[in-house]
């Protein structure tokens, strides 16, 4: 047993079973034996690599919409730039970089919404300049340009399910000392009720209770003093199954047999996300496959101006992040992007397919 598996036993063995929020909050962000309270976990020697770590394409691409979608809207005053999760900091540094190179852009101080003190000390060697900050409720009241990459596959979810007589919610209890999954008695609950028409019984249901408020504060801010979201994450629209997953050492992991030592993460359902968004009054894209939004900005061209002058090994690699980005069977159709901007304002660039000559407007 690792430390916190010890410690979740103990807490088990003393007052019952613990939901699959309380397991996934203990082992991400545990105060002494937590996933990202204790380490660094991205790049070759992590256990995982996110899109800003394999090319600077995604973070320049990503930056350049969000300071179109400011320009759109005049280019408000006081706009500040905004990313929640920001790992190593590797994806503002792109943002940053490109910026400078916007009129007026360069004057967008980043602000970074960090909960990990081992990911704040590497965001301040990438990004020294920025503002660092707990929550998302911290952000100044001012037009706003966020990203989200993945930040809320991390979320804690629970699990429910079908049953003839309602939800079973899916717990972790102990079985011969060890951590073992179970489950609580089914019942009737309300939350659920719109789900009974799509399932049927054996189906397994996420729900992301701190997910909704988040995306809510922002599209909030940005439906009252303007701005863009690009929330990019792997997911789909509507949960279904069961998506927890951890990741060691670049590979899966057993999702009990480590706590505290593997990256847990849960797919993202984007419809209760679109949904929070709207409730707030903000304007929100279609989910749109990472590949197509990328390939809408301009990817494929900022690939071929990069491959200049490259040769060997180089430019393989190079070639391998641009298909590991954007092709189906890779990050393309798996990662999945959402826009939030202002009602009346210019969607994000990406978030709608550019027009097409000879052909007329889809209804």
């Amino acid at each position: 047993m690792t430390p916190l598996a010890e410690i979740l036993a103990a807490r088990i063995a003393a007052t019952g079973p613990i939901t699959v929020a309380e397991f996934m909050a203990e082992c991400l962000l545990h105060p002494t034996h937590g996933y990202y309270t204790t380490r660094t976990p991205f790049g070759q020697a992590g256990d995982f690599t996110t899109a800003p770590e394999i090319s600077q394409m995604f973070g320049e691409l990503l930056g350049l919409a969000l300071a179109q979608a400011w320009h759109d809207q005049g280019a408000p005053p006081g706009a500040i730039l905004a990313e929640i999760g920001p790992g190593r900091g590797t994806l503002m540094a792109d943002i940053r970089r490109v910026l400078k190179q916007v009129p007026g852009a360069a004057t967008l101080r980043p602000h970074l919404v960090e909960a990990s003190p081992a990911l704040r000390a590497e965001q301040a060697t990438r990004v020294p300049e920025a503002v660092r900050l707990d929550r998302v409720e911290d952000l100044p009241d001012a037009p706003l340009l966020l990203v989200a990459n993945e930040f809320f596959d991390a979320l804690p979810i629970r699990q429910f399910e079908r049953h003839a007589a309602g939800w079973a919610e899916r717990q972790i209890g102990l079985a011969e000392g060890a951590l073992a999954f179970g489950r609580a008695q089914p019942a009737a609950l309300a939350s659920l009720a719109h789900r009974m028409a799509d399932t049927g019984p054996g189906d397994l249901v996420e729900t992301c209770a701190p997910a909704q408020p988040i995306i809510a504060e922002i599209a909030g801010r940005i439906a009252r003093h303007g701005g863009a979201a690009i929330i990019a994450d792997y997911g789909d629209w509507r949960s279904k199954g069961d998506t927890l997953q951890a990741v060691r050492a670049h590979r899966p992991d057993p999702v009990l047999a480590h706590p505290g030592q593997a990256d847990l993460t849960a797919h993202v359902d984007f419809e209760p996300l679109a949904q929070a968004a709207r409730t707030a009054g903000a304007s929100v894209s279609a989910m749109i496959p990472q590949g197509v939004f990328l390939e809408r900005l301009g990817i494929t061209t900022r690939a071929q101006a990069l491959a200049t002058g490259l040769e060997g090994a180089a430019l393989q690699s190079h070639i391998a992040a641009h298909r590991r980005l954007t092709h189906p069977e890779e990050m393309g159709t798996l990662f999945k992007v959402l826009c939030v901007s202002p009602p009346s304002a210019p969607p994000v660039p990406g978030s709608i397919a550019p027009p097409n000559p000879g052909k007329p407007d889809a209804p």
